[in-house]
This record gives structure tokens, sequence and C-alpha cells, in this order.
């Protein structure tokens, strides 16, 4: 501003000057026209000098703007660039946790559907594994689970044939459950087994078993029958008289009596 007034002053000192020469007219004095041409020249040059330094220190100052204008545009780009890798990575970020969150999601689901399976088959094993009532000979009775599994195991391997098996399994059935109402059956059906392998000293003490500590139950005429047979087998026929008479006294309405007498019947035809 400083030098625009300058040169609006010497603007106007050309001016008046100009003016005065007029008003004087140019008829006046060579030395005075001559001392205002150079004046006036002089003034204009200083003019144009300031003008032009003026114009310079312009455009170097438009420069310096230019130049901070465009370093600020470039950070701006820059920055708005970051910003926007920034957004897209905040955006991948947010698919792949959504991604995660379904597989989470998912893999929840199936956990909750085993735990429920879980829970069910537990409850199913548990409710297995709960004693249920059952009639046997006649009385009521209850028998676990596992013990039925057991007994009826021991059994199919007796119809299978397999009496050493049959005698095993038995035979650890009355270790696991010695107060089972299976007890007597298990000693009369080892009876039968050493029977069946013509072990007949075997097969008499098992039935003895039931006559002394069953004598009491269904088994008990079967087991006398057995023993009948197995002293028959040992050719103890007097023995084997005994026992069946025995039966018949003891047990004269069970089935096992009706054997008795053919029995009887034919040691005595002997």
């Amino acid at each position: 501003m400083r030098h625009f007034a300058a040169a609006l002053r010497l603007t106007q000192r050309v001016a008046l000057a100009t003016a005065a020469m007029i008003s004087f007219g140019v008829a006046g004095s060579a030395q005075a026209a001559l001392f205002g041409d150079d004046e006036a020249r002089k003034a204009i040059l200083e003019l144009r000098a300031r003008n032009a330094e003026q114009d310079k220190r312009i455009q170097e100052r438009l420069d310096t703007l230019n130049a901070d204008l465009t370093r600020r545009l470039e950070t701006a780009q820059r920055s708005q660039l970051e910003l926007v890798n920034q957004i897209e990575a905040l955006r991948q970020e947010v698919a792949r946790l959504r991604g995660q969150n379904d597989i989470l999601t998912n893999e929840l689901a199936g956990l909750q559907k085993r735990n429920r399976e879980l829970y069910g088959d537990l409850d199913t094993r548990l409710k297995s594994l709960e004693p249920k009532p059952v009639t046997l000979d006649g009385r009521a009775v209850t028998i676990g689970r596992d013990e039925q599994g057991a007994y009826d195991a021991a059994l199919v391997l007796f119809r299978a044939g397999d009496f050493q098996g049959a005698i095993r399994s038995l035979q650890t059935f009355l270790v696991r459950y010695p107060q089972s109402a299976y007890v007597p059956s298990a000693h009369y059906w080892i009876g039968n087994a050493h029977y069946a392998l013509k072990d007949y000293r075997n097969a008499i003490t098992a039935q003895q078993v039931v006559m002394e500590r069953f004598a009491d139950t269904p088994r008990a005429p079967e087991a006398l029958l057995n023993i009948a047979a197995s002293q028959e087998e040992l050719k103890q026929r007097t023995a084997a008289r005994t026992t069946l008479q025995r039966l018949l006294k003891e047990y004269p309405e069970s089935e096992s009596a009706k054997l008795a007498k053919e029995r009887l019947a034919a040691l005595g035809t002997r």
C-alpha cells in the first residue's frame, strides 16, 4: 500500500507539472520546458520501476500463496486418501468380524444341539440304570437294568451251547449281585451247565446250594430233579431214588414231581 501511495503521489506531481506547462503555454522558455520534460520522464521511470517492483513482489507473494495452497491441497488429499483407506480397512474388519460372528453363532447352535442330545442320551442311560419292578417266580421284586442285562447275557451263552462261558458269566453275576432275586436261578443254571459238560459232581454241588439256601423257590424241585439225574449218571441209583422220593414228598404239586415219578418207575425196573 505504501508503494501504491507513493506512485499515486508521483502521478499527481506529473499531472501538476503537465497542467503547469499547459497553463503557461508552450511558448514558455526552452529551459523551463526541458526541465519539465526531464522531471516528467524521471517521475514516469520511477513509477515504472516501482510498479515493476510491486508487480514482482505481488507475483512472488502469489507464487508463495500458490505453493502453500498446493502443499495444503496435497496434504488434504493425502489425508483424505488415508481416511478412505482407513474406512475401507474398517469395513473389511467389520465384514471379517461379522463372518466370525456367523461362524461362532453356528458353532454355538451346533454345540447347544449336541448338548441337548448328550443330556437326552444321558437321561436315557440313567433311566436305563434305574431298577424296574418285575414278577419273578410269582414274587414282585426290583431288578436293576445292568443286573438284568448281566443275567440275560449269561443265559444267552447257555442257550448257545457255550456252557463254560455261561458258568463264568453266572459266577461273575453272583459276585456282582449277591442280593439279586436271580441268585437261586443263577445257581440252578450253573448246575445245568455242569451237567451239560458231564461234570456231574459239580452239577450236584451247585444244585445243593439251591436246596440249602432257596428251598422255598420254584427252582428247588427242578434242582432236586437235576441232582437225581446227575446221581444216575454217576451210577448212584440208591441216592437218586432217595432224591426223587424227597422231591415227591416236599413238592408233590410241582411239574418236576411228574418227571420224578417216571424216573422212579424207570429206576425200579433196572
